[in-house]
C-alpha cells in the first residue's frame, strides 16, 4: 500500500467504524416492516449526516449512515479511457453476482462505481471489524486488479502490434 493511500484508507476505516453502530429499527410508517432507512428515506429523524471522504475528484467514498443501515458508495480511480472501461466491466461483473457478496448492492448510487449496504442484520450475523476490513481490502484490491489488467492488456497489444508489423 502506498504512503498516499494509507491516510485515505485510515480515514475511511475510522469513519466506517463509527458509522456501523446500528440497531434494529422498525418502520414508523408501515407496521411490521423493517427496511433500511438509508434506502427508504421515510423518516428524516432516522437519517444521519452523510460523510464524503475524497482523495481527489476521481477517488471518493460516500458513507451514508442511518439508524439501522449504512450505505457505502465508492468511486474508483479512473485515469484514462482504458481504466474507465476496466472499472465498469469489473464492477458490473461483481454486481451481477451480488447475491454471493451479502452486503453488495446490485446498482450503485448515481455518480459512483459500486455501493455496499450494511444493515443491522448484517452486524448481528457478522463481526463489525470484519465488515470494515472487507470494504478496506476491497478498496485496496480493486486498484491493484485494474492496474494488473491494464498492464496485461498493454503487453498483449504490444505483442499483437509487433506480430502485425512483421508482415
Amino acid at each position: 500500500m502506498s504512503n498516499t493511500l494509507r491516510p485515505y484508507l485510515a480515514a475511511v476505516r475510522s469513519t466506517l467504524t463509527a458509522a456501523i453502530c446500528l440497531e434494529n429499527f422498525a418502520s414508523q410508517v408501515v407496521e411490521r416492516h423493517n427496511k433500511p432507512e438509508v434506502e427508504a428515506r421515510q423518516t428524516k429523524e432516522a437519517l444521519l449526516t452523510p460523510v464524503l471522504i475524497s482523495r481527489n475528484e476521481n477517488e471518493q467514498v460516500l458513507i451514508e449512515p442511518s439508524i439501522n443501515a449504512v450505505r457505502v458508495s465508492i468511486k474508483i480511480k479512473q485515469a484514462d479511457d482504458l481504466e474507465r472501461i476496466l472499472a465498469h466491466k469489473f464492477t458490473r461483473f461483481l454486481m451481477i453476482r451480488a447475491e454471493n457478496f451479502v452486503i453488495l448492492r446490485r446498482k450503485p448510487i448515481q455518480g459512483y462505481d459500486i455501493s455496499f449496504l450494511i444493515t443491522n442484520f448484517h452486524t448481528e450475523q457478522m463481526f463489525k471489524h470484519k465488515l470494515v476490513d472487507f470494504i478496506i481490502q476491497f478498496m485496496e484490491e480493486v486498484d491493484k486488479e485494474i492496474s494488473e489488467i491494464k498492464l496485461s492488456i498493454n503487453a498483449r497489444a504490444r505483442i499483437v502490434a509487433e506480430t502485425f508489423l512483421q508482415f
